[in-house]
Formats: structure tokens, C-alpha cells, sequence
């Protein structure tokens, strides 16, 4: 019986060797089920922070974005994002039927194998700008902690499979021209223009990082029309209701030097892929002719006080202030000061996910993540 009993022990051991790499490798071999599956890293400012400035260190004051009416819509409680609802990096994770991303610095288990979300409300691509919040570079930071806990968990094969046919999705950039237009409202066009170049020299090396740890498809959400915000309207009553052309003209110099480095780095870095949205046209359009999208009302947001109710949603950041709320978001393009509801987040999610090359190019995110 005994001599029965030994080889079934063999092959016992052998099958769960075979389920269990690391048992006799040391180190997970590469899992075929990472080689296509996809992914989505999300690094950006307000409009792609999926909560992650209330995990913060108290460096910040509390975010009003954790107080009603943000999130009334969707989640039917505030969970840090700006908006009434769903933001767009939310949609983007639907559409490739990925799960909702959670903040990266949310404490608890993740599963970076869908990817995460590092983008922190007030965030610039200098550091400099808004200090205390996660600037691009600290993202990028966060990214290779990402990178080597996926190298632990899944392998070096896997995870360079994965980090490859991943999707890295970025909205930055506006807090570095509000703060310039802020404290230099007479810069001339040189100093714009210097200013621009190092915003966008700092943004290079970090997509130059992403390339040399595997990433090859890049998307982009280019800035705004800045000085259209409700916020600006409020604060420049002189304008008549007229958005803030400088900072507007700003942002447009700022996509036209990202339009061109992003092109640059596609001809000069071997398999780089991007995705560039004409976000700035694209959402100028619905606060100009909000009837066409469906919308109400393009100027005014949902929820603030003021004439344009520009400030004060959520009662601000003392979270005492008086402010109103719109009964239905669904009809205003924007929610409160600065950002978007998530009506207009899901239309201007659809662009990028399959919007045609006058508006997403030269890929839209729907062929980046079908790119083998």
C-alpha cells in the first residue's frame, strides 16, 4: 500500500507546484490572463480626483467636496469628488468595463491590476503650485510604489505586459495658470510664453518617466477654456459676464505646445501612442450654446452664491457659508465654481473615449486600449 501511497504524494506535490508558481521559482511566473488584460492609471487636478485630497495629511483645509450637495446625484453621498456625481475618469473605467477607480492613497486593499487614481484636487505640474496638494511629480512618485507592488504581486513579466497595454490618463495644468494669471495679471506674452515651456518641460519628463517604465499610450485631456469658469466670471465683474480672455489665452498656448510635444514624442520614442481631447473647445462650446447639448444653462453653476453662483458650494471650505443648489444639475454644464456636472462629464467622457479625430487624436481611447 505504501508504495501506492508515494507516487500519489508525488503528483500531488507536482499539481500544486503547477498551480503555485513561487513554490519551487521563488518569484510568480508571468500570468497569461495579464498579457491582455487592460488597465487605466489616472493622474490629473480636480477634475479627475476621485477623492483623494480628504486622505490627506491636514496640510489642506477640509475639501467642501466632502460635504453636500457634491455627490448627490450618483453616489447619493459626497465622496470627494467635484462634481454632483461621476467625473470622467469614472466613465472612462465604465466604457472599458473596468471598475471604478479608487483614490490610490484610500487606505485598504487595492487592485492596481485595473489601474489607479493619483489625481488630487489643486494639483499642478509644478510643485510650487498649491503646495500640500499631490503634485504630478509626487503622482509619479506613487506610480513606480505602483509599479513595484505589481512586480511583487503578478511578476516582472506580467507586470511589464500590463504596464504596456495600459492606458495613462492625464488632466493637469490649469491650477499652474490660474496661479500665474493670479499673481502676474500684466505678464507679457514672453513671460507667458517661458512660463508655458517650463509647465510643459516638467510634464515631458514625467511622460519620458512613464515611457522608460513600459507605459506607451498616453491620453490626454487638454486645459480648458480657464477664463470662462463661473468662478472667473464672479471674480471679474468688470467683465460684464465675458469670460477672462488672458487666462483663456493662456490655456490655448499651453494646448498648442502640448499638441506639439506630444507629437514630437511619438515620432522620437519607439511605440508611443496618444490620445490628445480638444477639451477646451469641446466644453467652450456647451458653456456658449448650452441648448444644443441639452443644457439649460452654460454661464451659471448648480451650486454656489453669487451672480453666477461662482463660490461658496458645499458651504466652502469653512463649510458655513450660505450658498443655493439648482434643483436639477442635469440642465447646468457646470456644478459649482469650477467644475462640471456629471451630465457634462459623461459627454465629454464619450469624446474621449470614441470621439472623432477633429476632437480626439490621433487615437481616441477606445483604439489606444485595443492597440496591441
Amino acid at each position: 500500500m505504501a508504495n501506492l501511497i508515494y507516487p500519489l504524494y508525488q503528483l500531488m506535490t507536482l499539481f500544486t507546484a503547477f498551480l503555485n508558481p513561487i513554490a519551487f521559482h521563488g518569484e510568480p511566473k508571468p500570468r497569461v490572463e495579464f498579457d491582455s488584460h487592460k488597465a487605466l492609471f489616472v493622474f490629473g487636478d480636480s477634475l479627475f480626483d476621485p477623492g483623494n485630497n480628504q486622505y490627506l495629511n491636514g496640510s489642506l483645509p477640509q475639501p467642501s467636496a466632502t460635504t453636500w450637495p457634491y455627490g448627490e446625484t450618483y453616489f447619493e453621498h459626497p465622496t470627494g469628488r467635484l462634481s454632483d456625481g461621476r467625473i470622467v475618469p469614472d466613465f472612462i473605467a465604465e466604457f472599458a468595463k473596468l471598475p471604478i477607480l479608487t483614490p490610490y492613497l484610500k487606505p485598504g486593499s487595492h487592485r492596481f491590476t485595473d489601474g489607479t487614481n493619483f489625481a488630487s484636487a489643486g494639483a499642478g505640474v509644478l510643485p510650487e503650485t498649491n503646495s500640500g496638494t499631490i503634485h504630478i511629480n509626487l503622482q509619479l512618485s506613487y506610480f513606480k510604489d505602483v509599479e513595484k507592488s505589481l512586480r511583487k504581486e503578478i511578476g516582472n513579466e506580467a507586470a511589464k505586459n500590463l504596464l504596456k497595454r495600459a492606458v495613462y490618463l492625464f488632466s493637469i495644468g490649469g491650477n499652474d495658470y490660474f496661479n500665474f494669471y493670479t499673481m502676474y495679471p500684466s505678464a507679457t506674452q514672453t513671460d507667458q510664453r517661458k512660463y508655458v515651456e517650463m509647465v510643459i518641460g516638467n510634464l515631458t519628463s514625467v511622460l519620458k518617466e512613464i515611457y522608460g517604465m513600459g507605459g506607451r499610450k498616453i491620453a490626454f485631456q487638454n486645459a480648458g477654456p480657464l477664463g470662462c469658469l463661473p468662478s472667473m466670471r464672479e471674480m471679474n465683474p468688470n467683465l460684464g459676464g465675458e469670460c477672462a480672455e488672458e487666462l483663456s489665452k493662456l490655456a490655448g498656448l499651453h494646448n498648442r505646445y502640448l499638441a506639439s510635444v506630444l507629437k514630437k514624442l511619438e515620432s522620437e520614442l519607439p511605440g508611443f501612442k496618444y490620445s490628445l481631447f480638444d477639451y477646451f473647445n469641446s466644453l467652450g462650446d456647451r458653456v456658449s450654446n448650452p441648448s444644443t447639448y441639452g443644457f439649460k444653462e452654460g454661464k451659471a453653476a448648480c451650486c454656489g452664491s453669487g451672480t453666477y453662483r461662482g463660490s461658496g458650494c458645499g458651504g466652502g471650505v469653512s463649510g458655513t457659508d450660505l450658498f443655493e443648489v439648482c434643483s436639477d444639475p442635469g440642465e447646468y454644464v457646470w456644478f459649482d465654481g469650477a467644475h462640471t456636472t456629471e451630465r457634462t462629464n459623461r459627454q465629454l467622457a464619450e469624446l474621449l473615449w470614441s470621439g472623432v479625430p477633429n476632437l480626439t487624436r490621433p487615437y481616441n481611447i477606445k483604439q489606444l486600449f485595443e492597440l496591441a
